[in-house]
């Protein structure tokens, strides 16, 4: 049988499951272009975009990914038009109402990273539900960035530590590397073996900018409402090229 034959459910046979990555992490670029190429108003390239989120989100447990990281909205996303981001704030809202009973049955544990008081409290008190809902889960952890920087993430990090070793809390010699991830938003999930960005921008766009380290990193012309199994699995295809060596020979 082949990749196309094969039921979406399942694992492309031309994918070695030992070298899938345990974590992906996907910047989810091009929801207005995608609207604007279909005549349609921006709100709905993002209505088609939670679609390919859900569905990569069922791929990724469908194939055995551990984790998936998805940039749901910046720090400078504040930024767009304000109807623009009315809208995602009651989209963000309305999905997770909607979906969390899924997620119970699925087995997918959620969490969100970001500076999140700085959010509408109707959606930070979705948000809490969905958290605690799904905290005892143990199939795929899936985390959603939002109001989330990379360089607001190392500054808060730096903050906290400072703020212990002021205290008397933390010596100076005992910060390492170990205890900086400690004070990230975070903490506990592991570094993304493979980020994704769609719409062919060639930049990280201050996501992750600790983690992202080592990760391999894998750009498509895709707009992201587009993105389907077949465009993830092509990533996954390109990742499993990829000889990873960690600064090593």
């Amino acid at each position: 049988m082949t990749a196309q034959q094969t039921p979406l459910e399942y694992l492309p046979p031309d994918l070695n499951r030992e070298l899938l990555p345990k974590h992906v992490a996907v910047i989810m670029d091009g929801n207005g272009r995608w609207a604007k190429r279909q005549g349609l108003p921006r709100i709905m390239g993002h209505k088609r975009g939670v679609d390919a989120l859900k569905d990569l989100l069922r791929c990724c447990k469908d194939w055995g990914i551990q984790a998936l990281t998805a940039y749901a909205f910046s720090t400078e996303n504040w930024g767009r038009p304000q109807e623009e981001v009315d809208f995602l704030m009651t989209l963000f809202q309305r999905v997770l109402r909607q979906e969390l009973r899924k997620m119970v049955e699925e087995n997918v544990q959620i969490r969100f990273v970001g500076n999140l008081t700085s959010l509408p409290p109707a959606l930070q008190a979705e948000i809490c539900r969905s958290v605690e809902e799904t905290k005892d889960n143990r199939g795929i952890r899936f985390t959603v960035a939002t109001n989330y920087g990379g360089r607001q993430e190392i500054v808060q990090a730096c903050r906290a530590i400072a703020h212990k070793v002021q205290q008397g809390l933390l010596q100076p010699d005992e910060i390492d590397e170990a205890t900086f991830e400690r004070h990230l938003y975070t903490s506990g999930i592991c570094d993304p073996d493979l980020l994704i960005r769609t719409s062919g921008e060639m930049r990280v766009s201050n996501f992750l900018l600790w983690q992202i380290a080592y990760s391999e990193i894998y750009i498509t012309d895709t707009l992201w409402p587009d993105f389907d199994r077949s465009e993830f699995h092509r990533a996954l295809c390109a990742y499993q090229q990829r000889e990873r060596r960690f600064g090593k020979v």
